[in-house]
């Protein structure tokens, strides 16, 4: 997710715990790779072992069209510690699209196994190269023969976020055809994606498509306790005193200011974290119904945003909300 989990909130979700494994942003390789500098200030987690500071796994998801200097970027990525890669197939936003990249390659299934492969062959053989791919452009049906074409060329595993390109992020979503997939596909691990914002969901899209592995990217956002109530289920390590209740005003206060701590510490512009926690939040309320958000569009400083969060009652003005542009999702 573009501009939402980049390393501040790979930081903050992370020292949580929860967590077994994390995929970045995507870097977008296009007319040229991107040197060495973009790479560390891309994924700082390359300078201690490709992990968070409380130790999680990240590895690095390119986004391209072209195989070769896909294939080229990843043994750059790879050389810098990266424990290997992803590559994306599953964008939805049209910019990205109409640039040959994310979803528009699941238009061309020979296209994704060769990318695949020709990054795979480039990639010492230890280190996995893994798939993210929608459902199919318009269609459900695409699915099997892109993820045969991804297999091909020798994925490692293959994440399926359960929906079209052309349904973005709109409902319903088809956790049952991942399980078609995983009968039809053997010997490639699969995770499943897309829509798991409760524990009930998770149980859903488990028995639906018989999956051992679960990515979770909005809904974990939107409650970051929900993590440690599916790692507990799926045997993993998690955190007994957090369950998937709603959480209060009071409880958000300590997280979002535990964010604003870290992400000062990498980017120090409050306008910029101000923007990013109301974005946060916002994507809470549209799927828990904070009763509190309208005020929070208000505030325009941090302080204004942690006092309120805290209980405090703000001054200012009574209407207007602060110019700060929440980005979509992609």
């Amino acid at each position: 997710m573009e501009g939402v989990t980049d390393y501040p909130m790979r930081r903050f979700m992370t020292e949580r715990g929860g967590f077994t494994h994390c995929v970045s942003e995507f870097l977008r390789v296009s007319q040229e790779v991107p040197p060495r500098k973009t790479y560390r200030e891309f994924l700082p987690e390359l300078a201690t072992g490709s992990r968070t500071p409380s130790g999680t796994l990240v590895q690095l998801q390119l986004l391209g069209g072209d195989p070769e200097k896909l294939a080229e970027a990843a043994v750059r990525a790879c050389e810098m510690g990266s424990p290997g890669v992803d590559l994306n197939f599953g964008c939805p936003a049209p910019t990205v699209n109409r640039h040959d990249g994310g979803a528009t390659l699941l238009k061309h299934p020979s296209r994704i196994r060769t990318i695949v492969e020709t990054v795979r062959r480039a990639v010492p053989a230890h280190l996995p190269v893994s798939a993210k791919m929608r459902l199919g452009w318009d269609g459900i049906e695409a699915i099997f023969e892109n993820t045969g074409m991804a297999a091909e060329g020798g994925a490692s595993w293959i994440t399926i976020h359960a929906r079209t390109r052309m349904a973005a992020y709109q409902p319903p979503v088809f956790w049952s055809q991942i399980g078609k997939v995983r009968r039809a596909l053997d010997g490639v691990p699969l995770v499943a994606n897309g829509d798991i914002w409760s524990f009930e969901d998770f149980l859903k899209c488990r028995d639906e498509s018989g999956c051992e592995h679960f990515m979770m990217g909005r809904g974990a956002l939107a409650d970051p306790d929900l993590v440690h109530r599916v790692a507990r289920e799926l045997g993993l390590p998690a955190d007994p005193a957090r369950d998937s209740t709603p959480l209060t005003r009071e409880a958000w206060a300590m997280l979002v200011d535990r964010f604003i701590e870290i992400s000062l510490e990498y980017f120090p512009v409050q306008s910029a974290v101000l923007a990013r926690c109301k974005q946060w939040i916002r994507m809470a309320h549209r799927h828990r119904g904070l009763e509190w958000f309208d005020e929070v569009k208000r505030l325009e400083t941090l302080e204004e945003l942690q006092r309120y969060l805290r209980g405090a009652v703000v001054a200012g003005p009574a209407s207007g909300s602060t110019n700060v542009d929440v980005k979509k999702l992609s």
